[in-house]
């Protein structure tokens, strides 16, 4: 198992690099962006380039050579900037982050600003709502889908398996959307978009509702099915049915064997869940004006801050590895029964 383990975290830490690499490989051809901001702020910006290895700097203009800007001070000394090539820009990216853990900084968003301090507050923000929503749509989906299975073909199961065909079709910018006008314009109950840090804590904690809601809710649809549809098929089995003429009650077969085992299948999709709920707040996020990544993510990419969005598309490259890796080590802690590698 350890030897899997290993040679799964091995992988992973492969396939980031090469998608990091492309990634930066391929924003670092396109065109670059000139610097908007006073003297003093593209002097800054340019020089830190130059100390980062992405630009290069000369007092002349280089003949067929195209600069990426020039700067003309007081004294009448210009300073053009040009770009190095791409593989020395990568080379010299790689160096920045294993020697100085640098990832340069803002162009456009916050500039002048180093890219790692921007994340490291919205980072949290959204981690937060996304960890809060797993926390509410596990048991909660767990909990229908149960019910449902205990209630098969009754009028119960039907309720639950109609309204979960309906919401889970229902797209989460749509459903808050429609709650913002609902909840919070019409009936005033709910802040109409993020608070801010200034408001009190009753208030700030009312923001986090709405988006956790709509983030929560197509995966308590998701749990619910999914759970209903493997303990529907365990209940039918043979050995439950030994169980039940061993003596076993109705709920004590249920509860000691049959949700043991329809939790298998389940269990690792709740890291997958997660990976899912991470992207599909990026929408939310921008709806309803979240200071986190996924705003930040589309911010950058219509500011065209690059070195913003690199570090974006990292996180979220990172975080996707990460929890695939967990999920396959998932298979082999809830069920002993599945040993990777094993003989």
């Amino acid at each position: 198992m350890w030897k899997y383990i290993l040679k799964r975290i091995g992988l992973a830490l492969l396939t980031a690099i090469i998608i990091l690499s492309l990634t930066f490989i391929l924003i670092k051809l396109l065109p670059p962006q000139r610097f908007i901001g006073t003297p003093q702020q593209r002097t800054a910006y340019y020089n830190n380039e130059v100390r980062l290895g992405f630009l290069y700097s000369s007092e002349t203009e280089l003949e067929g050579v195209e600069y990426v800007d020039h700067l003309i001070y007081e004294d009448k000394t210009e300073i053009f900037y040009y770009k190095t090539p791409v593989m020395q820009q990568y080379i010299s990216w790689i160096g920045n982050i294993l020697t100085k853990w640098d990832w340069g900084t803002s162009q456009k968003i916050e500039p002048n600003v180093e890219v790692t301090v921007i994340m490291g507050a919205r980072l949290l923000t959204s981690m937060k709502i996304n960890i809060l929503s797993v926390i509410v749509s596990v048991p909660l989906g767990i909990a229908l889908g149960i019910w449902a299975a205990l209630k098969k073909n009754k009028l119960t199961d039907h309720i639950i398996s109609t309204a979960v065909m309906v919401l889970i079709a229902l797209p989460g910018f749509v459903l808050i959307t429609f709650l913002i006008l609902l909840l919070s314009y019409k009936a005033g109950w709910l802040p109409p978009q993020w608070p801010s840090p200034t408001d009190t804590l009753a208030y700030r904690a009312k923001g986090y509702i709405l988006p956790v809601f709509c983030l929560s809710l197509g995966s308590i649809c998701g749990y619910c099915r999914s759970v209903r549809a493997e303990l529907c098929e365990v209940m039918e089995s043979e050995y439950l049915l030994l169980a039940r003429t061993k003596g076993l009650t109705r709920g004590q077969s249920i509860i000691r064997h049959a949700l043991k085992n329809a939790m298998v299948p389940i269990f690792p999709s709740i890291v997958a869940e997660f990976i899912g709920i991470l992207g599909g707040s990026m929408i939310l996020e921008q709806l309803y004006g979240i200071p986190g990544i996924g705003t930040l993510f589309i911010k950058s990419m219509n500011a065209q801050d690059y070195n913003v969005l690199f570090v974006d598309m990292a996180i979220f490259t990172t975080l996707g590895l990460l929890f695939g890796v967990l999920l396959d080590m998932s298979y082999g802690i809830i069920d002993p029964r599945i040993r990777m590698g094993a003989r």
